[in-house]
C-alpha cells in the first residue's frame, strides 16, 4: 500500500503543475463587463437579424456580439487564448462564423457559435460573457 502512494502523489503533482502552466498561458485577464445594448438604436440595428455580429470595445481585447437565433446571443472576448501574454486578438472572418487570430500569433480558429476551438494550437475556448435578453435590451455581463 505504501508503494502505491508515492506514484499517486507524483502523478497528482504533475497534473497540478501541468494545469497551472496551461492556466498561465491561456487564461485571459479578468475584466469587469456589464452593459446594455438597445437593439432599437441604429448603431446596433444589425443585431436584429440572426447570423449577424458586431465588434465592440470592452472586455480584455474587445468583444464580439453574435446573434445566434431570435432569442439567443453569443458574446465572446476577442483576446486569443493561445499564449495570452502575446496579447493577440481575434477577428471575424468573411464567413461570419469563424474567428481567427493573426498569422503571426498562432493561426488558431474558433467558432462564433460557442467560442470553441476549431483549429489549434490554441486549446481553450474564447471567454464567453453571460447575456440576458429582454427585448429590445441585451444585457451583457460577467
Amino acid at each position: 500500500m505504501r508503494n502505491l502512494r508515492i506514484p499517486l502523489v507524483v502523478v497528482g503533482a504533475f497534473l497540478l503543475l501541468q494545469s497551472s502552466c496551461e492556466q498561465n498561458n491561456q487564461n485571459i485577464p479578468y475584466v469587469p463587463v456589464n452593459f446594455d445594448l438597445n437593439l432599437n438604436l441604429p448603431s446596433y440595428n444589425s443585431l436584429n437579424y440572426p447570423g449577424e455580429h458586431l465588434i465592440l470595445q470592452g472586455g480584455s481585447k474587445g468583444i464580439v456580439v453574435y446573434r445566434y437565433t431570435t432569442d439567443e446571443f453569443v458574446v465572446l472576448d476577442r483576446h486569443s487564448t493561445f499564449d495570452v501574454t502575446q496579447g493577440c486578438n481575434v477577428t471575424v472572418e468573411s464567413d461570419g462564423i469563424t474567428l481567427s487570430d493573426d498569422n503571426d500569433c498562432s493561426n488558431s480558429k474558433w467558432i462564433v457559435l460557442d467560442g470553441s476551438v476549431m483549429q489549434g494550437p490554441a486549446t481553450l475556448s474564447l471567454h464567453r460573457y453571460r447575456t440576458n435578453w429582454n427585448p429590445p435590451i441585451l444585457h451583457v455581463y460577467n
